[in-house]
């Protein structure tokens, strides 16, 4: 038997919209060709630096606004300034960084652009500094007695989850990483939601107390999607600052377990289920 520590867990985020989408217009003057920056109208801290998003026009016309485009949708992320100006990027870490060097060029628009706005990051991004994690699922029951009863039935209904993740509080640094204050902004996002799409790993590749060769690269996680509830910041003289997050399961929550050994399909009575009678070949899982 073997004793696996907390210290070698991990927690892998998702950014995600709710289903919302942004919808606007990009003016000729709302464009800095110069800067490589541009802007249009969304509330404050809706769409966050590092965010991967598609811009699509709503009326069929090319995203002229970018240097030598031609088509009607682009996929990018982007870094937000402080005045809500954007700029597009080929990567995460250049977005986070920010500047102009490895910004995409812009142009002027010859007309007023409408545009719809949605995020559509398709990576995992580990989560930096983090010093806790907890996932709690729940199954609801109904009572099913009837009168004639001497004991009291139930069965079974619907499965829910909640939990909470703890980090040290960062906003800069490594940017293949996501960043602890992206939990704060997330908090914050109220027109687009504060949804993501998280993985929860209890076993990752590097650590093998058992120290079994064919073990090594096993990794087995809890994979859900879940949207903030509370988000709050632990701020004491002589102590670190923390972010502390809880939120709520959306859907399904899966255990995902990524095994080198084989996984044989098992009958009720824990035999093998063979592909067919009177043969030694059992029925392998996918891992």
């Amino acid at each position: 038997m073997s004793v696996y520590l907390g210290t070698h867990g991990e927690v892998e985020l998702q950014r995600q919209f709710d289903g919302s989408d942004l919808r606007s217009t990009i003016n000729p003057s709302d464009v800095n060709a110069t800067q490589k920056r541009f802007s249009f109208d969304f509330e404050h801290g809706q769409l966050l630096s590092g965010d991967q998003i598609e811009i699509t026009s709503t009326d069929g016309t090319a995203l002229d606004f970018i240097d030598s485009y031609t088509k009607t949708s682009v996929k990018k992320f982007i870094h937000v300034d402080e005045l809500d100006g954007i700029r597009l990027y080929d990567s995460f870490a250049n977005a986070v960084n920010g500047g102009t060097a490895n910004a995409t060029a812009l142009a002027t628009p010859a007309n007023d652009l409408p545009i719809r706005v949605k995020v559509e990051n398709a990576e995992y991004k580990v989560l930096a500094q983090v010093n806790g994690f907890e996932l709690n699922t729940e199954r609801e029951t109904v009572d099913t007695t009837t009168l004639s009863d001497e004991f009291r039935n139930r069965i079974s209904t619907l499965m829910s989850g909640s939990g909470r993740m703890s980090a040290f509080w960062e906003y800069t640094g490594n940017t293949s990483q996501e960043l602890p204050n992206y939990l704060v902004e997330l908090s914050l996002r109220t027109r687009v939601g504060s949804q993501f799409k998280a993985r929860f790993y209890i076993k990752r590749t590097d650590h093998n107390p058992g120290g079994a060769a064919a073990n090594d690269n096993d990794e087995i996680f809890y994979e859900f999607t879940g949207v903030l509830t509370s988000c709050a910041v632990q701020f004491a003289p002589n102590n670190t600052v923390q972010v502390e997050a809880d939120f709520i399961t959306t859907g399904l929550i899966q255990l995902r377990m990524n095994l080198e050994t084989e996984s044989k399909a098992l009958q009720e009575n824990d035999s093998e289920l063979l592909l067919e009678q009177g043969t030694d070949n059992a029925v392998l899982l996918d891992p």
